[in-house]
């Protein structure tokens, strides 16, 4: 039979692999080649490939078959294929070697023959695992021994042969290239579609890889049968291994040949992704599970450890496909058996995802969604929903299950879809279905169903039902065993974040911070969201408390994390950096923070968002003069219907509204605004109050109300700067100029650790005729200026020092000194190349920095700081 003895031909679908060609040596030290893989990996193709195109020996190549037999019918084939290959080895050692094999003689005079050879030889053995017994190793490793360098060895093989490859590998003497190697990468599977005219996006190409794990057979499998098709890209995700092309492969070369009781095994541990020897005999009910995977991961049958030196095991994808869909067919009633064995064992083992989808498998929805319950599963399904690997599993379970468990895993899957009534009507069935079991209420059950009663509260806004209901479930959750909350800290953190939430909106902000910072300190994995939305909401209120550095520490670590886990961008969070900028009077980066925030998710009726955006943007354009405009956009988000928003962050919108309405000449108007707030007021809105009372003409009344608030322990540090400022202000109506000396020092030293340069440099600016000029020289050693150039130094600036105005940039400082030489804008824009509404941008920056209301006056004031230089004393 010549097509025994010759080496394959090249399809024309043959993939160049030179990375593996390369591997294959064609060197007189290393006498032996292993080539091993599974069936269909490419093996023969690569070494047919090679012994083409880069081999410089004779080859004599033996291609062996299921019906060889033994060592006689080998001895026979390798000697044609010597003969073939242009060894004249003589009739003697041809003769027969007898049924057992070659005697000495004949191995001897083989050797000799081999040795004498002008040229070495190469002798491929395609198959070597067809061949029975192991007499035709040993005597062939004598043959190879003898013949010195003049017979190389390549082999072919599902599994090792039984030649001695320790010495070999040892002594540096053996290549070797196994299934790791043969996989294909993805440029070589791309290579192999574009040969049979198939284009997938590369998306599609990482699909099939993943599929196919590389797979030769495999690949060309699915090329032929995506061959032509438009949709390739969409069909590549659907065909598995019950694909007719693949199941007959698998069925025939794997399956079919093995013994009736390892097909069996296989067919039923298939049911298993990564499973134990342990594991599979407890589901299969066999004894003998380690020595057949062992012998089946040996051979190559698309068995295979999870990882090197791992004791658990899987099959291969397509394999495995392939068994479930046999075994389905076969003998279904089984299979729901073997896969209510596995969920049983898996959920003893605490595999809650595995144990849920075989219970899926058995169609037996009340132990899939029990195992759920009782593995504390709640809060992965109302995080994750249907996105979840959980979630997907339980995705179809029927909505009418009589099964309390089941009835509030639904409800767990209703509020992940935000479809808050579906999920309080599951919960109330599973209310009802415990009464109709006598009310069996198990700890994990009465824990699952107290924590989604509070987070459909939290969903609906309806925080006071939060706070209601909280004591309870927190002490379901302490009572709950150690090791539950150790292995499910999302529980905890679920709940501490609706408690923080519903207590910021209740207005104890204390306790809010409290629980959101406990959330935030020890983040459960896996709930990045989660953390990033306590986070923020934290740094919202340190905002509000004016603890700017904390808040943008925290609103940065939002922002940052949200970019790292490609969640949900954090829009609060950069607001938050917004609020910050505007309060340190940076303009720029305020404008830069709201250009990266962008425009809210379609869909998406975020009223705290919307409520921070229009108070932070207000404040933007009182800097910009556009004080009505600042007016009408806070009415409009106070005015808003049906809007819930933080108790504080109403008094933040009410109290910005009222300064605005004082600042636009309206103080009645402004006392109006707080006429709804629940008395006694509290410190920010009393401070108001003295505000317009002030501004009204009425300083003796304002100072009275406010004295008490300077005097209170404990006074949140924005309330006190604006407190003190106030207080400065009266003083300065009152004509008391020590008194409002002192409160603006107070001011000072209260908003240095705050960061609040703006409002302490408006009024300034507005008492600079009492108090400017002993306090200015202190301006440039609190705030570390050098004169020239208004740069900062790296001093940090001590309680007792004084910020007056922010830095000017380098622009603007170019801008003061056209100013200071009386340079019209048109011309300063001319001069520094830029256009006339840029320079008056740069102008009112700088008048609102040094809080003058004039040019000349901004001038003045730089040359009093020794921003510029003073014409009258150019010493």
């Amino acid at each position: 039979m010549p097509a025994r003895f010759e080496i394959p031909a090249q399809p024309r679908f043959l993939v160049a692999r030179p990375r593996l060609l390369d591997a294959l040596p064609d060197r007189a030290d290393v006498p032996v080649t292993l080539v091993v893989g599974p069936a269909g990996s490419g093996k023969t193709q690569l070494v047919a490939s090679w012994a083409h195109d880069r081999c410089r020996d004779a080859v004599a190549w033996v291609t062996l078959e299921h019906d060889d037999g033994g060592t006689a019918t080998f001895w026979a084939y390798v000697v044609a294929a010597l003969r073939r290959a242009g060894v004249p080895v003589s009739p003697s050692p041809a003769a027969d070697p007898g049924p057992d094999g070659a005697d000495r003689s004949f191995l001897v005079r083989l050797s000799a023959e081999l040795a004498a050879q002008p040229a070495p030889l190469l002798l491929v053995l395609d198959g070597t695992g067809l061949i029975e017994g192991d007499r035709w190793a040993t005597e062939l490793e004598f043959v190879l021994r003898h013949a010195g360098p003049m017979l190389k060895l390549i082999i072919i093989g599902r599994w090792d042969p039984p030649l001695p490859l320790h010495r070999y590998r040892l002594a540096g003497r053996l290549a070797e290239i196994r299934t790791e190697d043969l996989a294909f990468t993805a440029g070589e599977a791309e290579e192999l579609l574009t040969l049979h005219g198939v284009e997938l996006s590369r998306a599609g190409l990482a699909t099939l890889l993943e599929h196919t794990e590389g797979w030769a057979a495999g690949l060309r499998l699915f090329a032929l049968a995506l061959q032509g098709r438009p949709d390739a890209d969409h069909l590549v995700g659907t065909i598995t291994g019950t694909e007719s092309g693949v199941a007959a492969y698998l069925a025939d070369e794997v399956l079919r040949r093995q013994p009736a009781h390892v097909r069996s095994f296989l067919l039923e541990a298939g049911i298993l992704d990564t499973f134990t020897p342990e594991l599979a005999e407890a589901v299969t009910g066999r004894t003998d599970a380690r020595r057949l995977l062992v012998d089946l991961q040996r051979r190559n049958a698309f068995v295979q450890p999870v990882a090197e030196y791992s004791t658990a095991y899987r099959f291969h994808p397509l394999f495995a496909e392939l068994l479930r869909a046999q075994l389905l067919c076969e003998d279904p009633r089984r299979a729901r058996e073997l896969h209510s064995h596995a969920a049983r064992r898996l959920a003893g083992r605490g595999q809650t995802a595995d144990a849920v989808g075989h219970a899926v498998e058995a169609r037996d929805w009340p132990a899939a969604a029990t195992i759920a319950v009782d593995h504390h599963a709640v809060g992965r399904l109302v995080t994750e929903g249907r996105n979840g690997r959980l979630g997907t599993l339980l995705a179809q379970l029927p909505p009418d299950c009589a099964s309390a468990e089941a009835a509030i895993v639904s409800a767990a899957l209703a509020l992940a879809d935000a479809s808050t009534d579906q999920c309080a009507h599951q919960l109330a069935r599973a209310q009802e279905l415990v009464i109709r079991r006598d009310w069996e209420y198990n700890q994990a059950l009465a824990l699952a169903d107290s924590i989604l009663g509070v987070l459909l509260a939290a969903t609906r806004g309806d925080h006071a039902q939060v706070l209601q209901l909280s004591p309870a479930t927190e002490q379901a959750l302490a009572q709950a065993p150690p090791e539950v909350t150790a292995a499910h800290p999302e529980l905890r953190a679920l709940m501490l974040a609706a408690r923080g939430i519903a207590h910021s909106y209740a207005g104890a902000v204390d306790t809010a911070v409290s629980c959101l910072t406990e959330v935030v300190a020890a983040p459960a994995p896996g709930y990045e969201d989660l953390t990033i939305n306590c986070r923020q909401h934290l740094a919202l209120i340190e905002a509000h408390r004016g603890r700017l550095r904390q808040a943008e520490k925290l609103a940065t670590e939002a922002t940052d994390d949200a970019d790292r886990y490609g969640t949900a961008p954090a829009r609060v969070a950069r607001l938050v950096l917004a609020w910050a900028a505007v309060e340190r009077d940076d303009v720029e980066n305020a404008a830069r923070h709201f250009r990266t925030i962008g425009p809210p998710p379609r869909g998406c009726d975020d009223a705290l968002a919307a409520a921070v955006s229009a108070l932070v943007q207000s404040r933007r354009m009182v800097f910009r003069g556009d004080l009505r405009g600042a007016i009408r956009l806070i009415t409009q988000i106070r005015a808003a219907p049906g809007t819930t928003l933080p108790e504080w962050l109403v008094r933040e919108l009410t109290v910005s509204h009222g300064r605005l309405l004082i600042s636009a000449g309206r103080p009645g108007e402004a006392l109006e605004t707080v006429a709804g707030t629940a008395r006694p007021y509290p410190p920010d809105v009393v401070v108001l109050q003295a505000e317009a009372l002030a501004a009204g003409g009425e300083p003796g009344q304002a100072a009275e109300i406010l004295t008490p608030v300077l005097t209170v322990a404990g006074l949140p540090p924005a309330v006190c700067v604006d407190a003190w400022l106030i207080r400065a202000r009266i003083a300065e109506q009152l004509g008391e100029a020590d008194e409002a000396r002192l409160a603006l020092r107070h001011a000072v030293r209260a908003a240095t650790p705050l960061g609040r340069r703006r409002d302490v440099a408006l009024v300034r600016g507005r008492l600079s005729g009492i108090v400017g000029d002993d306090l200015a020289a202190q301006y440039r050693a609190w705030a570390g200026e050098t004169p020239a150039t208004g740069g900062r130094t790296d001093r940090v600036p001590g309680v007792d020092d004084l910020v007056i105005v922010e830095a000017l940039s380098p622009r603007e400082m170019e801008v003061l000194q056209s100013m200071a030489a009386l340079l019209p804008t048109e011309e300063i824009a001319a001069t520094l190349y830029v256009s006339v509404n840029t320079v008056k941008t740069h102008v009112r920056s700088i008048l609102r920095k040094l809080s003058a209301g004039r040019r000349n006056e901004a001038v003045r004031r730089a040359r009093s700081l020794g921003l510029i230089p003073d014409v009258t004393h150019p010493g």
